[in-house]
């Protein structure tokens, strides 16, 4: 006995939406440590709001410095959210026009490609904010070099 050709193209269209769903999983966990970094970034603005008030002049500086960076590093963060959860309703949309496009014998391979490659791209560029939003916190992250004293060791070549 052999499936009904609906079933069978059911099927198909199935296995076919199985890579843009391990792909949603992927991007959950990029969703995950987004998130995460920024509620970490949130939790230390509230704690040098806290500080500041309290704080000499000296480090009224620093800490000024320090929720600036803070700032741009939410400002980043947010930018990757939106990037990465973009990319993630289009990777739905592909899914959903794949199975739209099978059910109602729609010929719109060509939307479903770009909506893909769209997805794609926004992915791409939600990594690219992560990675720049990584390199801005390393800057806040140094050691302060007047902490050394005389023994001051020598400026790093790299991430400057």
């Amino acid at each position: 006995m052999t499936l009904a050709p609906e079933v069978t193209t059911i099927a198909q269209t199935i296995q076919l939406s199985l890579s843009p769903v391990f792909m949603l999983a992927g991007i959950g966990g990029v969703l995950n440590v987004l998130a995460g970094r920024l509620a970490r970034v949130i939790d230390r603005v509230r704690i040098l709001e806290q500080r500041t008030e309290f704080a000499t002049v000296a480090e009224q500086d620093r800490h000024v410095w320090e929720l600036t960076l803070l700032d741009e590093r939410m400002r980043i963060i947010n930018r990757a959210l939106y990037l990465v959860v973009g990319g993630a309703i289009m990777t739905c949309l592909v899914v959903a026009l794949m199975f739209i496009a099978e059910l109602a014998r729609l010929h719109i391979g060509s939307t479903v490609a770009v909506c893909f490659v769209l997805a794609m791209l926004l992915l791409i560029a939600g990594l690219v904010a992560f990675l720049i939003e990584v390199h801005v916190s390393l800057r806040s992250n140094r050691v302060r070099r007047e902490l050394f004293g005389p023994a001051l060791p020598p400026k790093p070549d790299r991430l400057r």
